[in-house]
Parts: C-alpha cells; sequence; structure tokens
C-alpha cells in the first residue's frame, strides 16, 4: 500500500521568475524515505502562468 503527501509550492508574482523552493523540498522528503512523483497545478493565473502547485511523494506503508 502507498501513501501519499501533498505539498502546496507558491511560484512567486515575478514573469519569468524562477522558484527553486521546490528543490529543498523535494530533498526534505527524499530523506524522509519519499519518492517525488509528480506535481499538479492548483492555481493558473488568466495567461496560464502556474501560480500554485502541489508537488506529490510516496512512500510504501
Amino acid at each position: 500500500m502507498k501513501k501519499y503527501e501533498y505539498v502546496t509550492v507558491h511560484t512567486g508574482k515575478f514573469i519569468g521568475a524562477r522558484s527553486e523552493d521546490h528543490r529543498g523540498i523535494i530533498d526534505q522528503y527524499a530523506k524522509q524515505g519519499y519518492r517525488y512523483v509528480g506535481f499538479i497545478p492548483t492555481k493558473m493565473s488568466d495567461y496560464g502562468k502556474i501560480k500554485d502547485m502541489d508537488l506529490i511523494f510516496e512512500t510504501d506503508v
């Protein structure tokens, strides 16, 4: 059986700005035995820019 964790990441307001917050979050969960499996955009601008997303992690229970 698998257990899933969802972590919301805000990408910021600046057009074209890079967010590197996800890297630290992925590393943190990897140390706890989780595997990064993907992301889901949860909030987008009118022009299709991702504003918020959930990072998805899985581990065996």
